[in-house]
């Protein structure tokens, strides 16, 4: 792969509704779109079908991006394979035990994490490791014989295997993965030193453990995409989207599946950074709204947010999964997601969702109980016959009855009052999440701008950013592709991570330079080796810190000079201010430690230019105007005849005052009485939300 050969590149973000595809055609310089319904049943199909709709051909393409939620729901669902766990002896139920953690000392109907392991297949291994790596028990092929004939029997599709220490010396867990390879043909194995060589036993188990339990479905799943590529007649290279929004390859992401967790929601994070980018604007929030959740992320001064480590399920019951990835906070509260009445007289708006199939009731796909889509349908804010460009008509009488006798006559409640609570209910959830990756991090949103995308995401913008004092909302140009788009102005990158305990004060700088030295041979190989041609390669450098007598430790971004320079000085300020930033406070006069090293190794492609659009002959926005629908606004006005615009008719100084909607051909935004939006120099909606 050539940063600077010409031919197609082609995007597909898999969703839990909709399938979207763009396409750069690099000689060009133009980008098409395309969306359809995904296809559960084949989730390949629903991406031919969007390539097609673009007016293009995976035959003509040199490159295929793919972002896909297929490991998240596995794991979500509880749909993975049957698998073991190997481990030391006596730490067979670590992975069980956890960390005690009882978020509500109260709640008498709480319930521990789940482990996707059960215990009759979690078996132990007469070896071990001390904390410096070194051997006190050698390990014995003779017992690992004597496993797999017991793992035959149980009939396993996937081992993951964690051996005690195995992030100081993965000596142990290299030969049992190559042994139970060779014993087990056809079976999944995974050992936890490829995914993760950070300290914490439980939280690595459960990343191996996630990691073999998806392992078989992803497999082949990307193996059918393979195929039909090659059937295709594509001869290009095929590349999957991390959770840290780089790209890896698709042997990698045969392997190390679970890095794909966020691939889609990670590639908007990096679209809307790059749009801050060109745009001059720092700090950001990357919000979401698709078909099945919201999604939310940050751009601060320029740089997308990342964490070391998420509880995929949430704090309470989830299991946590340890690898870099960007951090991403999400919610079941999408367009499909179903409306219900429950005890006590209240609405729940999800995180059941109607899906693709049978969809929301207005798509007539046999859905039955009304969602979020259908109460906007009922409100006015969506037009039955515009949806998708006209390519699929809505039923707004159907959305109406389903309404109707779901939720309003049950709760003594007209139509539109109950079709109104539907969507602020959602809206008040929605917020939650961006409060999740804001305030639960130390940060103001009211000190953010919002950048909001995906199908929904403009038609609940400035209602969620009303609800957190948000005064600005940007909408991007083809917000319902935002995803797709983010996967081509994303780079390849592999990121490492090597516990290593060390006194700031005392650092052994000389250990530190040869792990960094270590990891960036290591990513640059494997860019290398899934890009050949590409030159274009950086790093980023960062170290897990804690004050002395802490326990958990924050990530500190720290540029390399600092390292180079041994200034002990400089990377005690830089962790101070993060610090300062995520806790309140700061303790400049107190020693730390560095507890890992991070490096991050990125391959940078070439990317999409944003092109300026025309400038508008005046203000006023008449030349885009295409009609007049009844619009119900709810507490913010009430019925109102509203405007509606094409945003393909708008240019550049362009204004708008609402109560306006601006229809385009996946998405429409919404302007509620009292927002004013302009269209800047790039085609974006600029957004000033009234107060």
């Amino acid at each position: 792969m050539s940063a600077t050969a010409s031919g197609l590149r082609i995007a597909a973000d898999v969703g839990g509704t909709f399938t979207d595809v763009a396409i750069f055609d690099e000689a060009s310089g133009q980008i098409r779109l395309g969306k359809t319904l995904t296809t559960p049943a084949r989730l390949i199909d629903g991406m031919e079908h969007g390539v097609e709709k673009a007016g293009a051909a995976f035959r003509d393409a040199r490159l295929f991006l793919h972002g896909t939620t297929i490991a998240i729901n596995a794991l979500l669902e509880r749909k993975g394979a049957r698998t073991a766990l190997v481990t030391t002896r006596g730490f067979r139920d670590i992975y069980e035990i956890g960390r005690v953690n009882r978020p509500e000392a109260y709640n008498l109907f709480f319930r521990k994490h789940r482990p996707l392991v059960d215990r009759v297949l979690r078996i132990e291994v007469d070896e071990r490791l001390n904390a410096a790596g070194e051997v006190l028990r050698p390990l014995d092929e003779a017992e690992l014989e004597r496993i797999a004939r017991h793992l035959e029997g149980e009939r396993v599709e996937a081992v993951a295997i964690l051996f005690l220490h195995s992030y100081r010396n993965p000596d142990h867990e290299i030969r049992a993965r190559d042994f139970f390879q060779r014993r087990l043909p056809g079976v999944f194995v995974t050992a936890s030193h490829e995914l993760s060589q950070e300290y914490r036993e439980f939280e690595r188990s459960s990343t191996v453990a996630a990691n073999a339990f998806v392992g078989p479905r992803v497999q082949r799943y990307l193996a059918e995409a393979r195929d039909f590529l090659a059937e295709a007649g594509f001869g290009g290279t095929f590349l999957v989207v991390q959770s840290t929004g780089g790209l890896y390859d698709v042997s990698q992401a045969s392997r190390e599946c679970i890095r794909m967790l966020e691939s889609g929601p990670a590639a908007g994070v990096i679209g809307t950074r790059e749009l801050c980018a060109a745009t001059g604007l720092a700090n950001a929030i990357a919000f979401d709204m698709g078909g099945t959740t919201a999604k939310a992320g940050v751009i601060l001064s320029g740089v997308e947010l990342t964490a070391g480590h998420v509880m995929v399920g949430g704090y309470a019951e989830g299991l946590p999964i340890q690898i870099p990835m960007i951090d991403i906070e999400e919610v079941g509260t999408g367009g499909g997601s179903t409306a219900r009445v429950v005890a006590g007289g209240a609405i729940r708006v999800g995180p059941e969702s109607a899906g693709a199939v049978p969809g929301p009731v207005c798509y007539g796909g046999g859905g039955t109980e009304p969602t979020v889509t259908d109460a906007n349908l009922v409100l006015g804010r969506l037009a039955p016959d515009l949806f998708l460009g006209g390519e699929m008509k809505l039923d707004a009488d159907a959305a109406a009855a389903a309404i109707e006798e779901r939720i309003a006559r049950p709760l003594g409640l007209d139509l539109m009052r109950a079709a109104d609570g539907i969507v602020r209910i959602a809206v008040t959830q929605m917020a939650n999440v961006v409060k999740r990756v804001t305030t639960e991090r130390g940060l103001d949103a009211r000190d953010f701008a919002m950048v909001a995308y995906g199908g929904a995401g403009p038609l609940h913008a400035t209602l969620v950013a009303r609800e957190l004092q948000i005064g600005r909302v940007v909408i991007p140009n083809a917000p319902g592709h935002f995803s797709a788009y983010g996967m081509l102005v994303t780079d390849l990158r592999r990121d490492f991570v090597r516990t290593l305990f060390a006194r700031l004060a005392d650092a052994p700088f000389d250990a530190f330079d040869a792990i960094f030295s270590e990891m960036h041979e290591r990513g640059l190989a494997e860019i290398r080796a899934a890009a050949p041609n590409l030159r274009d390669v950086g790093a980023a450098y960062a170290a897990d810190m804690r004050y002395i007598g802490q326990e958990h430790a924050v990530t500190v971004e720290i540029p390399g000079e600092l390292f180079r320079r041994r200034d002990v000085a400089g990377i005690k300020a830089r962790f101070d201010e993060v610090h300062v930033q995520r806790y309140g406070y700061a303790s400049p006069d107190e020693s730390a430690e560095v507890v890992s090293l991070r490096l991050s190794v990125t391959g940078r492609i070439a990317k999409p230019r944003t092109a300026p659009i025309a400038e508008a002959a005046s203000p006023e926005a008449a030349p885009a105007l295409i009609g007049v629908r009844t619009v119900e606004f709810g507490v913010l006005g009430g019925r109102i005849d509203t405007p509606i615009y094409d945003r393909t008719r708008l240019a550049a100084g362009h204004r708008i005052a609402g109560p306006a909607l601006i229809q385009e051909y996946a998405s429409t935004t919404v302007l509620v009485p009292g927002d004013r939006a302009r269209i800047d120099s790039f085609g974006n909606l600029d957004i000033e939300v009234a107060r």
